[in-house]
């Protein structure tokens, strides 16, 4: 387990902040300017206030709630970020139904079933308490990164949770206050190297204040044209900077638009990347015409679109 030192405050904003990390990280990363400048090394462009939420996050061991329309890039920030620690990445990724079971462990049925007749055919006695230990305990990414070693933080990322319903918000409270989870056959499980949780939302239902109160949280906007052309390019190396530009200033057209789906980060770099595909330098009616399903996900909004004129969309009207 890496050594953990009282770091010396940190000046964020003209705040002070006092915590405690491992040395290592502290010393990586002593200011948002380091965090800022590592992810911009995976490619993620973060922004200066997103790059200070999640060294908020990383430094004072809380949880950061990352809420934001699809596409913009809540994910990928975890991704990124998991990267930048040089650790590994957890996924939970939550649907409408998710059980405690799924999202922390499960006992593992055949294995038992195998104790059981091997006790049998031996004539040994086998306990019910025998079948449920560690042995037989499959666990699922809660556990998985509860139980990291270390020496570096897992990065937990419970992604859309807002798609789970309120009995599972209820279950996470527990880890996200304590970092632990209580499993009745062994007891509480603490974390010896407590995670960096990144939950997502894209705030398809409000989630609860008692989650909220747990959270860091920060709202991720579409960027604009600028910068979306400067993800394509490093996103996209084959794409032209002409093309990374008219893509960009295209998508944000269509998003002007009001479609059922606008398009978000992720699909102006799909996008980008099915033009160059085709050996496209800059982007056309024609070429828009041929790639529209790849920025467009439904047929209402190719209708609106369409109608609207691709000359239109593609700026040269």
């Amino acid at each position: 387990m890496s050594r953990c030192v009282p770091c010396r405050p940190l000046e964020i904003n003209s705040h002070l902040v006092s915590s405690e990390v491992s040395a290592e990280i502290g010393e990586r990363f002593p200011d948002v300017t380091a965090l800022s400048t590592a992810l911009d090394k995976t490619g993620y462009m973060a922004g200066d206030q997103l790059a200070a939420a999640l060294f908020l996050a990383v430094r004072m061991g809380q949880p950061i709630l990352l809420e934001g329309e699809p596409g913009v890039g809540k994910t990928q920030a975890a991704k990124s970020l998991a990267e930048t620690l040089d650790t590994i990445l957890v996924r939970l990724q939550c649907y409408e139904g998710i059980s405690a079971a799924e999202a922390l462990y499960e006992w593992n049925y055949p294995k038992q079933l195998l104790a059981i007749r091997l006790a049998e055919a031996t004539h040994e006695t086998l306990r019910e308490t025998d079948l449920f230990t560690a042995d037989f305990l499959l666990a699922r990414p809660l556990l998985t990164a509860l139980d990291h070693p270390g020496p570096r933080p897992a990065v937990l990322l419970i992604d859309e949770v807002d798609r789970a319903d309120d009995e599972f918000e209820a279950f996470l409270f527990e880890m996200l206050a304590e970092s632990s989870v209580t499993i009745p056959e062994l007891g509480t499980r603490h974390a010896a190297v407590p995670p960096v949780v990144i939950l997502t939302s894209n705030r398809t239902r409000d989630l609860h204040d008692a989650l909220k109160r747990r959270c860091l949280y920060h709202w991720i906007g579409f960027p604009d044209a600028h910068r979306v052309a400067e993800i394509i390019r490093r996103r996209v190396p084959a794409a032209s900077e002409p093309l990374a530009g008219e893509v960009a200033a295209a998508v944000a057209r269509l998003r002007a638009l009001g479609l059922t789906k606008p398009p978000g980060i992720s699909e102006a770099i799909t996008w980008a990347g099915a033009l160059t595909v085709f050996g496209d330098d800059q982007l056309s009616a024609d070429s828009a015409g041929r790639t529209l399903s790849v920025v467009v996900k439904y047929p209402e909004d190719e209708q609106a679109v369409r109608d609207t004129g691709l000359a239109s969309i593609v700026g040269h009207d």
